[in-house]
């Protein structure tokens, strides 16, 4: 028998790793930078800081993944990608057209790391 010296969840890893990192790196340009984007800097910081640790915690995760975490992971992003589209277009903050593009084009991203945590969890069952 042969091995190919790729694990089961190697997937899995790395849509988690990587869905840390770009969580992380959101939350200090969120810190550090205040960008135009029509939403209150209170909040902006509260989910820069949110998502600092949120990317620690996912990052951490993905080097020893836990079924039931990362399903609430999973969950967490999809209700994301969700509100995030709601806060684009629901006229609940007058978000400006790069806020716009900014919010969507994250959550398209979030979007994606589910796609790929899914799949993840699936070919490691």
């Amino acid at each position: 028998m042969t091995t190919t010296g790729v694990r089961n969840d190697d997937l899995l890893r790395f849509a988690l790793k990587l869905d840390g990192v770009a969580s992380g790196g959101l939350g200090l340009l969120a810190l550090l930078f205040d960008f135009p984007l029509g939403l209150p800097r209170g909040l902006v910081i509260g989910l820069g800081a949110f998502l600092v640790a949120y990317g620690i915690g996912v990052f951490l995760l993905g080097v020893r993944p836990i079924r039931p975490l990362v399903a609430v992971v999973v969950i967490g992003n999809s209700l994301w990608v969700v509100d995030s589209f709601l806060t684009a277009f629901a006229d609940w903050f007058p978000v400006t057209g790069p806020g716009v593009v900014v919010i969507v084009a994250q959550a398209l991203a979030v979007l994606g790391f589910v796609a790929l945590q899914v799949l993840g969890l699936r070919r490691s069952a």
